[in-house]
């Protein structure tokens, strides 16, 4: 086989898989919390024919040498943890964090996984849970019969009894952090999982020791840029037929050739 048609392949696989990362960012645009993804891509081994630094006599050497490309690979997608929009919701349960931090949620089987999504609901025992019913950690439970329940910037959860008019705090909203959050797995359902990547998570309060301020009556958005994803879109596109223009080209040298010899 012709060797550009083999570059020129995983070339069209490349870019291929871009698309689909970057169809996952456009259909995650209204997603609650969402970080998008970024292709990284590097280039496949080389057939070095002539060696860089080479003796070309005694005295000389050979500046650049011959080397040649066997195509292209995607590598990793990398999660881009800058921050979204804060929207407003007025929605009591609601709550974004302003900075650093994630969430905690206890899974079924006793792990914590963690989450950008603070869209928060009270289920039938009065835990605080996400949308999938899993509560947060440490878990708040919120008594019968309060009139608002108030979340402070520092994380603390309080309530007012709807007969006395007396506040009481029922519980302290705890973030993680890590060293490298884009070494975070994603599991889908808005949430993450520790890994060796990304280190041991460090808890604490909101807005100490580097973790944002938490926001009640607000959520953070998605933080994928429409019009930049149309741009890599199209600019994908012009890469996918640049090579499928090569590999008509290689087509019609073989053709001339088995043609003319």
């Amino acid at each position: 086989m012709h060797s550009s048609l083999w570059v020129s392949k995983t070339g069209l696989s490349a870019q291929d898989t871009r698309m689909k990362t970057i169809s996952n960012n456009l259909a995650n645009v209204s997603t609650t919390g969402f970080k998008r993804d970024r292709a990284v891509f590097e280039d496949l081994l080389y057939q070095i024919n002539r060696q860089p630094g080479g003796q070309s006599s005694e005295d000389t050497e050979v500046p650049s040498g011959l080397q040649l490309g066997t195509g292209v690979r995607m590598v990793a997608t990398q999660k881009q943890f800058t921050m979204g929009n804060i929207e407003v919701t007025d929605q009591g349960l609601d709550v974004a964090i302003n900075g650093r931090g994630f969430f905690q949620i206890l899974m079924p089987d006793g792990s914590v996984n963690y989450t950008r999504d603070g869209q928060f609901q009270i289920d039938s025992e009065g835990n605080i849970v996400n949308s999938n019913g899993f509560p947060l950690e440490p878990s708040i439970t919120v008594p019968e019969g309060v009139q608002s329940v108030t979340i402070g910037t520092d994380g603390v959860v309080s309530v007012v009894d709807a007969a006395t008019g007396d506040a009481t705090e029922i519980g302290n909203i705890q973030l993680a952090d890590f060293i490298n959050p884009a070494g975070l797995e994603a599991l889908g359902g808005n949430l993450f999982r520790e890994t060796v990547a990304s280190g041991t998570p460090t808890e604490g309060n909101p807005s100490e020791n580097g973790l944002g301020p938490v926001i009640q009556g607000a959520l953070e958005s998605s933080n994928v840029n429409v019009v930049e994803e149309l741009v890599n879109m199209i600019e994908t596109q012009r890469a996918y037929e640049m090579n499928s223009k090569v590999i008509s080209t290689v087509d019609q040298m073989l053709q001339f050739v088995t043609q003319q010899l």
